[in-house]
């Protein structure tokens, strides 16, 4: 049975209609692709002309609540009214199928009882994806007051196989919106992860550092929206082998990002921008030492930079703070503010500075719990006076 003819045009034409709907797309995506977003801004917290007049305090340090056997990577974020709120992810190990995303605030006196701000099986549930693992988490205030959560998620495989997730609060972090996947990549959108606190922009946006580790490491910055959603992304020259970017902005266009190295040199390293992030010096290396560890980087707003690292080449058993006074050319030497047996883990930290000026840095210990520690900026060469509160 012979079709008609005009069965035949509208078969042939069917045949090609994925082909056109594809071409048409390209075509109204080209002019986007092809014209770079007006350069950012970041916003600098504003710089005050002397250190604050607040009384010299010893620093404090505590152990944060933790109800799982291991605990690990934790970010911080101011709140206003001299709170922070921390997140890190906890669970009987790393990696396990039981890791939750914790989240707790403290008040100036102490931290509250933990609670779920992601778990596996319900994020699964909402996101329609396999999640084998969750990690990683950085929170972040905006300038309105959401409170942003990102974490990183694995449907296989390991760590190199991750996605972003992110998610929201309105409300402080007593409720959570249902996770999304940020889109980093065409290629199954796999091996995008986070660690360092992004750095708010102008437009209301913000820029997050991340990272790619499927089989060739290097550092990215991803530029975001008001919205969440990505404008912009560029790798960093010369980070291969660099991970988990840390920024600091020093002005409304130059900004200073310090990164981990899984190298031979074993230096953390550092590449700055003078255009908003839209372009950035080749890595270098430091002479700052790196065992293959997270590093934190906090400006504070008295001007100076703030780095919290290991200062060794091996092994994670010591944990300091140095200071910079021109823009993290030169640094000073380190404080030890932990040091434990070999083999004992002081890793992964975060720094903040509060309304009231004082700073706060968490970290993992012992990977059995996180360690907070409050003091003022006069403090920072002082820190062998630790007090332990209980």
């Amino acid at each position: 049975m012979k079709l008609p003819a005009v069965l035949l045009r509208q078969r042939g034409l069917s045949r090609y209609l994925p082909l056109g709907l594809f071409l048409l797309g390209l075509a109204l995506a080209l002019p986007r692709w092809l014209t770079p977003p007006a350069p950012a801004r970041f916003l600098p917290p504003p710089q005050t002309a002397r250190l604050p007049a607040i009384p010299l305090l010893p620093a404090e340090s505590r152990l944060l609540p933790n109800p799982r056997a291991s605990a690990h990577s934790v970010s911080l974020a101011p709140l206003g009214d001299e709170r922070i709120a921390a997140a890190w992810f906890a669970g009987s190990r790393e990696g396990a199928a039981d890791v939750s995303i914790l989240f707790s605030i403290f008040d100036g006196h102490g931290w509250s009882e933990p609670r779920v701000a992601v778990e596996r099986a319900a994020a699964q549930r909402a996101s329609e994806r396999r999640l084998r693992k969750l990690g990683n988490p950085v929170l972040w205030r905006d300038a309105g007051g959401t409170l942003h959560l990102w974490f990183v998620s694995v449907g296989y495989g390991g760590w190199a196989g991750s996605a972003i997730n992110h998610v929201r609060s309105e409300d402080g972090g007593r409720h959570w919106s249902p996770p999304q996947r940020l889109i980093t990549s065409p290629f199954w959108n796999l091996s995008t992860l986070v660690r360092g606190v992004p750095l708010p922009l102008a437009d209301g946006g913000a820029a997050l550092p991340v990272y790619h580790e499927f089989i060739a490491k290097h550092a990215e910055w991803l530029r975001l929206n008001a919205q969440g959603r990505i404008v912009d992304k560029l790798r960093l020259p010369g980070s291969n082998r660099l991970l988990q970017p840390t920024a600091a902005a020093l002005d409304e266009r130059q900004a200073l990002v310090l990164l981990r190295d899984t190298g031979p040199a074993h230096r953390i390293h550092a590449s700055r921008t003078a255009d908003g992030g839209n372009h950035w010096q080749t890595s270098r290396a430091t002479e700052l030492p790196n065992p293959n560890a997270g590093i934190a980087l906090l400006r504070l707003d008295d001007g100076r930079l703030l780095l919290a690292y290991n200062p060794q080449t091996s092994d994670r058993d010591r944990l300091a703070l140095a200071l910079s006074g021109d823009d993290g050319n030169t640094w000073s030497p380190p404080t030890l503010v932990e040091q434990g047996e070999a083999g004992a883990e002081f890793s992964y930290p975060a720094l903040a500075q509060d309304d009231s000026s004082m700073i706060h840095l968490a970290y993992t210990w012992k990977r059995e719990r996180i360690k907070h520690l409050r003091f003022s900026p006069q403090g920072l060469n002082g820190l062998h006076g630790l007090r332990e509160l209980r």
